[in-house]
């Protein structure tokens, strides 16, 4: 970590600078829902509106290739960031459940990976209910059955019986890469090798792996991986869709509309290749040129520093709240493949009443089931409070966190 300093680091951050109710400094660790934005993301957005708004690919003049020029220049560096063979490979969706619902959709209609009657999907039961429910639609309208790994009592996948559930009839394989629950970094590249030797397609959630690891889509194994910019210090409303060229050259469109055509006659129309066949529509334009400037962030501080930074506050966290009387962690307690959220229950306490209190002193978490209520309910927990700290996140905020919840534990009458 030479040279990463994260008070240096916050102060590019506005919002951490804020007080809230009773003066109290702002402690933020929801960024596994959503992250804040540096300066520079910021000034880039207000820069566009300011001086370059315009659509992109249609306009000749000045204002429409200054746009198209920032718009694709973002595609090149989310390419670079993601080590990516190719530019073309980047589709621009409006988030990673977008991604996500596009690759299940169009595999219902046709071309070489259709799935349909009795081929069977594979998941698994930590996923986020973007990486579920997309599958159950698939599966529901074309007769393929859907399978799934289970998760340990530790939080990590049941590999146990993985021969039994990819199999000659598995037709994809969709994962997530670090579960936004648990924490759990999964060995996907492992359960790739297995889906590949039978000829499933490998598609991955990388919603919290993106802004947490250094990325190399190749070295995953997956064919389809989607990612969204708001985690990532980007805006909201623009995702990515990373796909190799011949995938995506064997999908058909899932929006129809202008910029994706090759010609449209009034009997039949024919389709841009990729990226574009899959961008129908005016783009998410000024949201990808935002996220191209939080991309200039994180490699300018390095990836490698971002991830080692976050495995010290996340085992810092996680050595702090064992000592917590009552509180259970659901999912790994030791940094061994294992990323930054920690979700939590406490004996005889309600997640939003924890959360609620931690509000009062100014410390923001989430309290829900966190879009994963399968597995929530595999773990025996209606729901839990869940911790996520990031690149900017202190010791002294996890301290906080901590005397935060001794306070809860006193409010409630349970110290």
């Amino acid at each position: 970590m030479t040279g990463y300093d994260v008070e240096r680091v916050r102060k590019d951050f506005p919002i951490l600078q804020r007080r809230l109710a009773e003066d109290r400094p702002l402690v933020y660790l929801d960024s596994a829902n959503t992250s804040q934005k540096p300066q520079s993301v910021i000034d880039t957005l207000s820069e566009h509106y300011s001086l370059h708004n315009a659509n992109v690919a249609r306009a000749v003049h000045q204002l429409g290739e200054e746009s198209t020029a920032a718009f694709e220049g973002a595609r090149d560096k989310i390419a670079a960031f993601i080590k990516a063979p190719s530019r073309d490979e980047i589709v621009f969706t409006r988030g990673i459940t977008e991604a996500l619902n596009l690759v299940a959709n169009v595999l219902a209609w046709e071309g070489p990976y259709r799935v349909g009657p009795g081929d069977e999907v594979v998941v698994t039961e930590m996923e986020h209910h973007s990486n579920i429910v997309p599958w159950q639609l698939l599966t529901q309208r074309t007769g393929a059955t859907l399978k799934w790994f289970g998760i340990t009592d530790d939080g990590r996948l049941d590999l146990s019986n993985i021969d039994e559930l990819i199999t000659e009839r598995t037709k994809v394989v969709s994962l997530v890469h670090v579960s936004n629950m648990l924490g759990t970094i999964n060995p996907v590249a492992e359960i790739a090798r297995r889906a590949k030797a039978v000829g499933a397609l490998v598609v991955l959630d990388a919603a919290q792996a993106g802004p947490q690891l250094p990325y190399d889509v190749t070295a995953t194994g997956a064919d389809l991986i989607g990612f969204t910019g708001h985690k990532l210090l980007g805006p909201t409303g623009i995702g990515v869709l990373w796909g190799k060229s011949e995938v995506l050259a064997g999908l058909p469109p899932f929006h129809g509309g202008g910029e994706m055509i090759e010609d449209v006659r009034m009997e039949r129309s024919t389709y841009a290749p990729a990226p574009h066949k899959f961008e129908a529509g005016t783009p998410p334009i000024a949201q990808a040129i935002g996220l191209g400037a939080a991309i200039d962030y994180l490699s300018a501080l390095g990836m490698e520093n971002v991830a080692a930074h976050e495995q010290e506050i996340t085992g810092y966290a996680l050595g702090r709240m064992l000592e917590v009387p009552g509180l259970r962690i659901l999912g790994p307690t030791e940094m061994v493949d294992r990323g930054g959220a920690i979700s939590f229950t406490m004996e005889g306490l309600h997640p939003h009443d924890i959360s609620q209190v931690l509000d009062s002193y100014g410390i923001a978490v989430r309290g829900g089931h966190h879009c994963a209520k399968p597995a929530h309910r595999r773990l025996g927990a209606q729901s839990s409070t869940r911790v996520s700290p990031y690149l900017y996140t202190t010791t002294a905020e996890v301290d906080a966190m901590i005397e935060g919840l001794h306070q809860v534990r006193k409010f409630f009458g349970v110290a």
